[in-house]
């Protein structure tokens, strides 16, 4: 039975009418390598701006899409140890994970708990360390303390909540429409608001004028103001994506009588200036949380990876209540 891969030539404005599930030959691992089925790979919006064209770091065309994913060893190469075959594995970031089937060397793969969900774990490598890092990296946050972030319905929104409130942090929570407010409640966000002119109103009553130092802006454009409102003197707003397609808007006033600071964060700068302890150290906490099922994201659908075009373009709707998921089947 041959492989499948979802494959893309060019980059533009319409992502579903470019990406195509293309069939190949199933590779042979060579030494030190092993042969791993995909199991699951999720849709992320980092994904939807590499074929877009807008991510900050682009592959060569043409391209196998996805960032991560998680799989299950179907063969080992010559020279391979301390892997056996049907383990579930971490695939490596950004190695193409839209594919049925890929080799990788044995020394890139970690080793999961096969007794976890793996739509849960498939989603590991990128939301999740993501918002454990927003809350520790930026700003020197205590139990009790308040912090807001927009686009909290989310994936890195819901893990926030969830890392949030395992370490004592309370959170406001901010959505764009008011459909999506019971569903961040259910997920334990602490107080839930929509956005509008009047953010800073609805936060400084719903808290009691909380000091809040840290916001987190997945938005930009006003939105990153409105943040920037809510916060304390000498707060900080730090902006880790675009969804709004405008860049991230703070007023002198804000930033000059009220030293408010816009900071940035990436996930692969992160990875190229930690030590591999600290990476194991994070993984492994985020590992036990998703295999206890003490951490998990919400899923709005699957879809074969055969379907990848109706899979980004579903992926690229808004109002939805998960995360879109490819899988081998």
């Amino acid at each position: 039975m041959p492989s499948i891969k979802a494959q893309y030539a060019e980059r533009g404005s319409d992502p579903h009418q470019l990406i195509q599930a293309v069939s190949f030959d199933t590779p042979e691992p060579g030494p030190g390598e092993v042969l791993v089925d995909m199991l699951a790979a999720p849709i992320n919006p980092s994904d939807l701006l590499t074929l877009t064209g807008d991510y900050g770091v682009l592959p060569d065309l043409p391209a196998i899409g996805g960032n991560e994913g998680v799989g299950k060893v179907s063969k080992l190469g010559p020279e391979v140890s301390g892997l056996e075959i049907g383990q579930i594995v971490l695939l490596p970031i950004g190695c193409g994970t839209w594919c049925s089937h890929l080799t990788a060397a044995a020394r890139d793969l970690v080793p999961l708990p096969g007794q976890a969900d793996p739509l849960q774990l498939a989603m590991l490598t990128i939301n999740p360390p993501t918002a454990a890092l927003l809350l520790s990296e930026v700003v020197d946050l205590e139990p009790g303390d308040w912090v807001i972030q927009n686009a909290a319905n989310s994936a890195v929104g819901g893990y926030l909540v969830q890392l949030a409130a395992e370490r004592g942090l309370k959170t406001v929570n901010v959505v764009r429409r008011a459909s999506a407010v019971a569903a961040v409640k259910q997920q334990g966000g602490d107080l839930v608001l929509v956005d509008g002119p009047d953010l800073a109103d609805q936060v400084a009553k719903a808290t009691g004028k909380a000091k809040i130092r840290l916001a987190i802006d997945a938005v930009g454009g006003e939105s990153t103001e409105r943040l920037a409102a809510c916060l304390a003197s000498g707060g900080t707003v730090v902006n880790y994506g675009m969804m709004s397609g405008d860049p991230c808007q703070v007023s002198p006033g804000q930033l000059i009588f009220r030293g408010i600071t816009l900071t940035g964060f990436w996930l692969a700068s992160w990875f190229r200036q930690a030590s591999q302890q600290q990476q194991q150290q994070l993984f492994g906490d985020l590992i036990g949380k998703i295999a206890a099922g003490k951490l998990s994201a919400p899923i709005a659908a699957t879809y074969p990876l055969a379907q990848v075009s109706a899979a980004v373009l579903a992926a690229s709707q808004g109002e939805r209540e998960g995360k879109i998921l490819l899988t081998a089947e």
